[in-house]
């Protein structure tokens, strides 16, 4: 209801089903909007953890390699 009265997405029920409460849901020009905004967002942030961990990682290594040498 909530994203109906936001103007996300329009809901029409379905007039020759016997089930009333079934509901087609068509996402309007601002719910795309809003959803490739979300899913924009999303990525960016996938991608920071992605570089947060491959930098840790690369770290690690380095730390590794590095008490290796000392024991050589």
């Amino acid at each position: 209801k909530a994203l109906v009265e936001k103007g996300s997405i329009k809901a029409k029920n379905f007039i020759n089903n016997k089930n009333k409460r079934a509901y087609a849901y068509y996402l309007t020009p601002q719910g795309i909007e809003e959803k490739t905004k979300l899913t924009i967002n999303f990525f960016k942030r996938k991608m920071q953890e992605y570089d947060d961990i491959k930098k840790e990682l690369k770290e690690l290594e380095d730390e590794i390699n590095k008490t290796k040498k000392d024991y050589e």
